[in-house]
C-alpha cells in the first residue's frame, strides 16, 4: 500500500537533497553529497520493508518523512571507504574477475 499523491509528487524530485527540502529534513552537506545515492536506495528500500504504510494514526507524510529520516541516520557518522551505513541489509556479492583475485590488483 502506498499513497499515490504523494508519491506523484515525488516523482519531480530529482536529487537527494530535493528529498531532503521537500520533507523538510535537516541535514549535514557532507553526509549527502558522499551518500546521496546510497541514502535514496535505504530510503526506497525501508518503503518497501514497511510496506504497512503509517503506524498508529501516523500520516503519509511523517511515514515517508520517517523512512527518509532512517535512510539519512544510517550513514551519519559512516563514510564511503569503511561502509558501515551500508550493512545490515541484504546484499548480492560479486565475485572478482579471475585476474583480480590476488591481492596484487
Amino acid at each position: 500500500m502506498r499513497n499515490a499523491e504523494l508519491e506523484a509528487e515525488l516523482e519531480d524530485l530529482s536529487s537527494a537533497e530535493d528529498f531532503f527540502h521537500f520533507f523538510d529534513i535537516e541535514t549535514e552537506p557532507r553526509v549527502v553529497f558522499v551518500n546521496r545515492l546510497h541514502i535514496l536506495q535505504r530510503f526506497h528500500d525501508y518503503l518497501e520493508i514497511d510496506m504497512a504504510g503509517p503506524q498508529g494514526g501516523e500520516s503519509w507524510w511523517d511515514y515517508y518523512t520517517r523512512n527518509l529520516r532512517r535512510a539519512y541516520d544510517d550513514f551519519v557518522g559512516s563514510d564511503a571507504a569503511n561502509r558501515e551505513g551500508l550493512q545490515g541489509l541484504p546484499t548480492t556479492r560479486r565475485e572478482s574477475p579471475p585476474s583480480c583475485r590476488s591481492k596484487t590488483c
